[in-house]
């Protein structure tokens, strides 16, 4: 049976993101000291983001705990979200954030990773509609509209892809800056994410898919079809899509149909893997859900995102080194056949 979201698991998603967006330490900070005056913890450095191991997991917990929020109201956990944010998402605090970012050499704060999932937190909270909802959003958009202009000082001087399965993959943050730009009406961000998007991988061809590697989260493969969904319409990503992946209704290349392996979840570079399996879910249902039914490529794509759901969802919660960020890939996996 195909997974879904279902009550029990968004209170366990929920529950688990709770328990980490303000736990502070351990923390793995991405900043520059420009002097002694530097060193300062997590949360004197960004009074929101200060928890969950690192900025960006802590920023896509938000996301996943205003995703739970919206799709379950009237969960006990909800409640508990809203109260929470309202500490937090202040516009003092987002000042503070917002400020972080003119620091000397600070320039590459969390690019891009953190950069889409700060939009994709902010396309979020643009849809909710109660009255403590707004005030979120237009709290937050200062500083979601400075990451939307440095993707636009960014993506006219970046020449070539990065194309790993972590951090630093262009096509992941490409496809989170895409929603934001869609849903707010930021069209010089959409033309430009789209344009990126072509100059890199309009003449992809027949990929094979080396991957995984041992602490990718992301399937360099499968991203670039998953943004690729989103950038050209349906017949022209069909065309393209069959001369990236050409040889897919055999289920080849094979490794994008085996779930990784992972073998110590206490390692976190190692607990990638497990979002791997997450991230190739997500790709796999929304390159299903681009195709026609009459398409055995369907089929095979459902089957494999089916395959990876399988292997990774019992691992979401359990040790935080996973927990920390695992439960919004599974979102991105289980909601994918929304979008």
């Amino acid at each position: 049976m195909p997974h879904s979201l279902d009550a029990q698991t968004a209170a366990r998603f929920a529950q688990a993101a709770l328990g980490h967006v303000t736990r502070e330490y351990p923390h793995k900070l991405d900043h520059v000291l420009n002097g002694p005056q530097d060193a300062l913890g997590p949360r004197a450095l960004h009074p929101i983001f200060f928890g969950s191991f690192d900025w960006h997991s802590c920023v896509h917990g938000w996301w996943t705990l205003f995703t739970l929020r919206r799709l379950y109201p009237e969960a006990p956990e909800a409640a508990a979200i809203a109260d929470l944010a309202d500490t937090l998402f202040t516009p003092d605090n987002v000042g503070v954030e917002v400020a972080y970012l003119g620091r000397p050499y600070a320039g590459p704060f969390e690019r891009p990773y953190g950069w889409g999932w700060l939009l994709m937190l902010q396309t979020e909270l643009e849809r909710h509609d109660d009255p403590r909802g707004r005030v979120w959003a237009a709290n937050l958009r200062p500083l979601a509209e400075a990451f939307a202009r440095r993707f636009k000082t960014f993506l006219p001087i970046s020449t070539y892809p990065v194309r790993v399965g972590t951090h630093y993959n262009t096509a992941f943050a490409l496809r989170l800056a895409l929603d934001y730009a869609d849903s707010t009406g930021d069209a010089e961000l959409g033309d430009l994410c789209r344009a990126s998007a072509l100059r890199w991988h309009s003449n992809d061809r027949d990929n094979q898919a080396w991957e995984p590697s041992q602490d990718e989260f992301l399937s360099p493969a499968l991203m670039v079809s998953e943004l690729m969904r989103h950038v050209l319409e349906d017949g022209a990503f069909a065309d393209w899509f069959d001369l990236h992946l050409p040889h897919l209704e055999k289920r080849e290349p094979t490794t994008l149909f085996l779930p990784a392996t992972v073998s110590d979840r206490s390692d976190g570079k190692i607990a990638h893997l497990d979002g791997l399996n997450l991230s190739r879910a997500w790709c796999w249902r929304g390159i299903a859900s681009a195709l026609p039914a009459s398409d055995p490529r369907r089929a095979v794509a459902l089957k494999a995102a089916q395959d990876h759901l399988d292997a990774a969802l019992p691992h979401v919660t359990g040790d935080y080194m996973g927990e920390h960020w695992l439960a919004s890939f599974a979102l991105l996996a289980l909601l994918a056949d929304a979008d």
